[in-house]
């Protein structure tokens, strides 16, 4: 494929594509699946004026470098990264207080894919991921954000704690997942303009980055395992910002 082009594969991640009308060459399906499941897909495609070709088997598994197609593989625009000034345009935009998730050197794409789900779920205007030793958006994310990465912008940057610290001038607070000399997660104020950082798998936040926080908090933990998943604690804490914003009436 020419350059700038990828492949996007599964039912989910190709409609959701569709619909927000991201840029999108060729849907491909596998033949003798016209109806059934794959019709919306059809449907959209011929809507948006996208070309739609019915190929073998083996043709999407070269495709989607993969078994798990379900029978759909699109040929999209490489996915573009967008820059801190767009997610406060969106955060703007809808008129409400900034939350943006920074991954300090996250590695697990199906981490990232996960972690874009439960920013879309609960309104979070962006994500900030490092140039350098971190996973970017690769159709493995794609896949695991079922469809997500086409509404969340993510940012990279070259430096975390300079980001960080530029943020802080613009008035956003940092809170860092650490389980020694912190507090509850559950006595946050999620109503402020939030940063909240996700270390690594196994790491945690690099040293730096953690001396920037304004703040740390921890997920009690009963059990005998001693920490969570990246992308669990993520989801935890998010729904917690969530939950004060959005209380029960």
């Amino acid at each position: 494929m020419e350059e700038g082009i990828d492949f996007l594969y599964g039912r989910n991640p190709v409609m959701e594509a569709l619909r927000s009308g991201r840029d999108m060459n060729k849907v491909f399906i596998m033949e003798g699946q016209q109806k059934g499941p794959l019709a919306q897909i059809i449907a959209m495609a011929n809507e948006a004026s996208v070309q739609v070709s019915f190929v073998p088997k083996t043709k999407l598994e070269k495709m989607a470098g993969s078994e798990h197609h379900q029978g759909v593989v699109a040929a999209v625009a490489a996915y573009e990264y967008k820059s801190i000034e767009d997610m406060f345009a969106l955060a703007e935009s809808k008129g409400e207080t900034p939350l943006f998730i920074l991954l300090d050197e996250l590695e697990d794409p199906h981490n990232l894919g996960s972690i874009l789900r439960t920013a879309d779920a609960v309104g979070a205007h962006g994500i900030i991921i490092p140039k350098r030793r971190s996973v970017g958006l690769t159709q493995t994310v794609a896949k695991a954000s079922t469809g997500a990465i086409e509404y969340i912008p993510v940012a990279r940057v070259t430096n975390l704690t300079r980001t960080l610290e530029e943020l802080k001038e613009k008035g956003l607070w940092v809170v860092g997942t650490d389980a020694s000399e912190s507090q509850d997660y559950r006595r946050l104020d999620g109503n402020m303009p939030l940063v909240v950082v996700i270390g690594s798998e196994g790491k945690g936040m690099s040293r730096l980055v953690r001396e920037t926080c304004d703040f740390l908090v921890h997920m009690p933990m009963v059990g005998h395992v001693t920490s969570l998943n990246a992308s669990v604690a993520a989801a935890l804490l998010l729904y917690e910002v969530h939950r004060t914003r959005h209380p029960l009436s």
